[in-house]
């Protein structure tokens, strides 16, 4: 018997991750000695998350979990600090895991590319900020609930590679031909690889997947606040419009309907 048979959809085969891109390039207009490098490929995808709704989770018989079941690494002390601040306000009634969390702390160390590195703890096989399903409180993420509940947004109350994805930005120093130092910002698809070498192995990947493009409107609309975030308002509003520019003449996502439709 097939998950068709039993009602479920039938899941469709994710795309391979090399595929023509159109790039744009740009100085930063609130750092002339800036560059960024967006993917509009990506950004003018359809892609939206889908937990709770069609996610499957990165590891099998899992899909409960979403992307949580490794726990979050974070990106520096501040962001550690920021975390843990959020975490003293959460109650029991709304974060199953309260209780060990006040006990053994909401960190352990782990290693990340060969090196000693912290993330949230993982308690059950998922991050301890995750509550499971049939939790009274709600299930899904403890922070991303608390801030819904507090008027914030979830980028403000959530590790940063947790809010980031499915967007990967990496920064790079470089010199000019003319010996001027810059700093190029890459936006582009965090893929199976972003998780380094193990990407290839997880269950399922959202952002190679059909089943999560299915957006109403394109991604650097949906994702306005994570992309200021990371590039600033005057950034977003230059990647915004040529995003807006650009759509009618863009290599599309493979995975996004009317090419899926086709695999």
């Amino acid at each position: 018997m097939t998950a068709t048979d039993l009602g479920m959809p039938a899941v469709r085969p994710e795309v391979a991750p090399d595929f023509p891109r159109d790039w744009v390039e740009f100085v930063d207009p609130a750092d002339a000695q800036g560059l960024i490098r967006a993917d509009l490929t990506w950004l003018l995808s359809s892609w939206t998350c889908v937990y709770g709704r069609g996610c499957r989770g990165i590891e099998e018989g899992r899909p409960d979990d979403g992307c949580c079941s490794h726990g979050a690494f974070y990106a520096d002390e501040e962001d550690e600090a920021r975390i843990d601040g959020f975490a003293q306000r959460l109650e029991p009634q709304h974060w199953q895991h309260a209780g060990i969390a006040r006990a053994q702390g909401i960190s352990e160390v782990d290693e990340l590319e060969g090196e000693p590195a912290r993330r949230t703890r993982t308690i059950d096989g998922a991050c301890v900020f995750l509550n499971r399903r049939g939790f009274p409180g709600g299930a899904g993420c403890a922070l991303h609930a608390l801030a819904e509940r507090i008027g914030l947004h979830p980028l403000e109350t959530k590790p940063d590679v947790c809010w980031q994805l499915p967007v990967r930005r990496t920064q790079e120093e470089v010199t000019r031909a003319d010996d001027v130092p810059i700093l190029v910002t890459s936006l582009g698809e965090f893929d199976r690889r972003g998780w380094g070498p193990g990407g290839a192995d997880l269950h399922w990947w959202c952002t190679s997947s059909p089943d999560a493009h299915v957006g109403t409107e394109p991604l650097y609309l949906s994702y306005a606040p994570e992309l200021t975030a990371l590039l600033g308002m005057p950034g977003y509003t230059e990647l915004a419009r040529l995003c807006a520019g650009r759509a009618a003449g863009t290599a599309r996502h493979p995975a996004d309907p009317a090419q899926a439709s086709n695999l």
